[in-house]
């Protein structure tokens, strides 16, 4: 059930309205079916992977909490294995065995294991590594196990950061279904008005851009490469409108029931490091990889290679998170070596970067740059599409004008939305509701402009497909 979808529309207004006529019992088992009922809309038999897990993470906490010394690992390597387990085999397998098989092809012998035609069930990734964080914070005496098989099995299921997160710790989500939130106006309005705001940035920028962005990369080889300059600059503020805008929506579905979802980005694209990127971009899926593999890896508190090594692996392996693709793990490669390359010049060549608004302003510029370019790893269909966007643009022979399905008009059109977009994120963090009629003013702005302006295709939220 897609966010921008009528459906998905009168499922939200059903729920929200059932929700705030019922005591807490009754709100848990609504949202738990609702829950339930919003995933197995893409596909009913992928929720008895989450039934699996579910039931082996909920006993394990109790395990690990009354386990000492090495039993505790031992349960929390169950735990651990059964989830990474159904993620390696839907979305692993046939990379690794693809990869077998050619490296076998090598050596002249035929791989004997053939590819299975799995499909990825919508937001494993998410869901995976939300209930491994439990498991994880529990072995870590940072979290009690849940007694309430109810409130848990919501914990992981909650609708509207299931199949995208933010990816949730227990400690910020986890007592709030224990909360009875009284109907508060307040939370209405915040809540709806951050749905519309995430519905504009998907329909009406994300989908628009999308136009030309899928134009160009369908063909890149027929391309020039004005074409694809300007298709990887809207994919950029694609996905950024299009994941943050899905992040949008989810909290404000959660906050208008009165419930608080973490922020999963803070205007990333006026960063002016890489760093400072990671710091901005997808903070739920940062932070995750910096408490759970980062530091068990050792952090900053090993030698100086092996710091460098450390960052390597994480933004490689987040990498191949994000997709079972060689294209997807230079993507987080490329991230890690731009942080390794940064650490490697304030150390070795003692040279920072001078301040002030110039300076500040080139320095965004960089960044947004190296960013944009390992986009087209992370939006080509493979490597050899990925080479030729980047020979097409780095090539002066190969600008031989602009074609796009956009006539000038929508060009500039969709430039301008880019405008409004930077200049909203950066000067007005959030919409203010305080005073209700000029919420009824903004709120009903925002979704004539859906309406009217929105491109209302089959376009499911990119993050969806990880």
């Amino acid at each position: 059930m897609l966010f921008n979808s009528v459906q998905f529309v009168f499922f939200f207004i059903v729920v929200s309205i059932l929700y705030y006529m019922l005591r807490h019992r009754g709100r848990v088992w609504l949202l738990l079916l609702a829950s339930c009922y919003f995933y197995m809309a893409f596909k009913p038999v992928y929720i008895l992977i989450l039934g699996v897990t579910i039931l082996v993470d909920y006993f394990a906490a109790f395990l690990i909490d009354k386990a000492e010394g090495k039993r505790r690992k031992w349960y929390l390597g169950l735990s651990l294995v059964a989830n990474i387990g159904f993620l390696a085999a839907f979305k692993y397998f046939n990379f690794i065995n693809q990869n077998i098989g050619f490296a076998l092809g090598l050596m002249g012998i035929e791989n004997p294991i053939p590819n299975y035609p799995l499909e990825l069930p919508i937001g494993l990734s998410f869901h995976t590594f939300q209930a491994m964080s439990y498991t994880i914070e529990v072995y870590r005496k940072n979290q009690k196990p849940e007694k309430d098989f109810i409130i848990y099995s919501l914990y992981v299921m909650f609708y509207p950061q299931l199949v995208a997160g933010p990816i949730e710790r227990p400690q910020n989500l986890l007592h709030q279904f224990h909360t009875y939130f009284k109907y508060n106006f307040e939370n209405i309005k915040q809540g709806l008005i951050r749905i519309a705001w995430g519905m504009f940035k998907k329909v009406v920028i994300a989908d628009r851009l999308a136009l030309m962005v899928d134009y160009a990369y369908a063909n890149p080889a027929e391309q020039s490469g004005s074409t694809l300059l300007v298709a990887t600059l809207f994919y950029s503020f694609q996905i950024y409108c299009d994941f943050s805008g899905y992040s949008d929506i989810a909290i404000g579905a959660a906050r208008l029931m009165g419930f608080n979802l973490m922020e999963n980005f803070d205007v990333p694209y006026i960063s002016k490091s890489i760093s400072e990127f990671w710091r901005r971009w997808h903070i739920s899926l940062s932070t995750w990889f910096k408490d759970y593999l980062y530091i068990p890896l050792g952090g900053s508190r090993v030698g100086e290679y092996r710091h460098y090594l450390n960052y390597f692996i994480v933004f490689m392996v987040s990498g191949l998170w994000h997709g079972a693709a060689w294209t997807f793990v230079i993507w987080g490669s490329l991230h890690g070596i731009y942080l390794i390359l940064a650490m490697m010049r304030k150390k070795y060549l003692n040279i920072e970067l001078p301040s002030g608004f110039w300076a500040d302003k080139l320095q965004i510029l960089i960044t947004f740059s190296l960013v944009t370019l390992s986009w087209v790893f992370f939006r080509a269909r493979g490597l050899s599409d990925a080479k030729t966007v980047l020979i097409r643009i780095f090539s002066p022979s190969t600008y031989t004008g602009l074609t796009s399905p956009l006539n000038s008009t929508e060009m500039w059109f969709s430039v301008g939305l880019i405008g409004l977009l930077m200049l909203k994120e950066i000067y007005v963090k959030h919409i203010d509701t305080q005073k209700t009629p000029v919420f009824y003013v903004k709120f009903a702005a925002l979704l004539i402009a859906c309406y009217f302006l929105g491109v209302f295709t089959t376009n499911q939220f990119i993050y969806f497909q990880f």
